[in-house]
């Protein structure tokens, strides 16, 4: 770990407080990075990380937001600049998943998918745009997409799309901000032991598992060194790619 690698700038991540996105928010506070973080319901668990950043001398926002909402997202980033006194960083993590074959999947449970993920990171991106225009080095936005964005899997038609839609607005906005010193790029994140690994059914995690070359889930802490690497002035020449830290399931 580069300690206060992330000095002097700042960072936003959306869904910041469980999983992948906490462990993100935590290593780029370890960096010496302010962070600003949106949660959904988990007021508790924001209090907690939010605590725990301050404790460590970084300045750190959080509040409720829904990421789905064009106008709550502004006004998140507003909040978030104000308070950081500017952005360096986005994370696009927030995420959810509401899996079920096409034929039984609900209207709904599409909708919310595609929202929160896709529309999500639209949101964000769109909002912080003008405050990274600004900063003399740029800035840099990184989408936390998915290998069923890559590949597509079973029963995750929303998913599927709505990652893959994240692959496509990673590309396509990364063309457009390159002449402003602004990269973008996405992780296609394998199985990673999280909350959310956890819930899957046994058998369908062990098929999936078998199919890893590697033989193990990835770890949240692995994904937040790399989103910091991807983030970091060493990858400064690098964007619109999509990483795919996946253990080989992918390849």
């Amino acid at each position: 770990m580069n300690e206060n690698q992330f000095e002097g700038r700042s960072a936003i991540v959306t869904g910041g407080t469980r999983g992948i996105g906490k462990a993100i928010v935590q290593e780029l506070a370890r960096r010496g990075a302010s962070v600003a973080f949106n949660y959904s319901k988990s007021s508790d668990e924001a209090e907690k990380l939010k605590a725990e950043i301050a404790a460590t001398g970084v300045k750190v926002f959080a509040a409720q937001c829904d990421v789905a909402n064009t106008e709550a997202a502004a006004e998140f980033v507003k909040q978030a600049k104000e308070e950081l006194g500017g952005i360096d960083f986005l994370v696009n993590n927030a995420g959810i998943t509401r899996d079920q074959l096409i034929m039984r999947m609900k209207e709904e449970d599409w909708d919310a998918v595609i929202d929160t993920n896709l529309k999500g990171a639209w949101n964000f991106s769109k909002a912080v745009l003008r405050p990274m225009m600004k900063n003399e080095n740029g800035g840099s936005i990184l989408n936390i997409a998915s290998i069923s964005g890559v590949v597509g899997m079973l029963g995750q038609s929303n998913y599927s799309a709505s990652k893959a839609g994240m692959i496509g607005l990673t590309k396509s906005l990364a063309k457009e901000v390159a002449s402003r010193k602004i990269t973008v790029n996405a992780l296609a994140l394998g199985l990673i032991e999280t909350e959310m690994a956890s819930e899957m059914n046994t058998d369908y995690r062990e098929k999936i598992l078998a199919q890893i070359p590697l033989g193990r889930l990835g770890n949240v802490t692995e994904v937040a060194e790399i989103a910091c690497f991807m983030l970091s002035d060493s990858a400064a020449y690098i964007t619109g790619h999509v990483i795919q830290p996946d253990g080989g399931l992918a390849m």
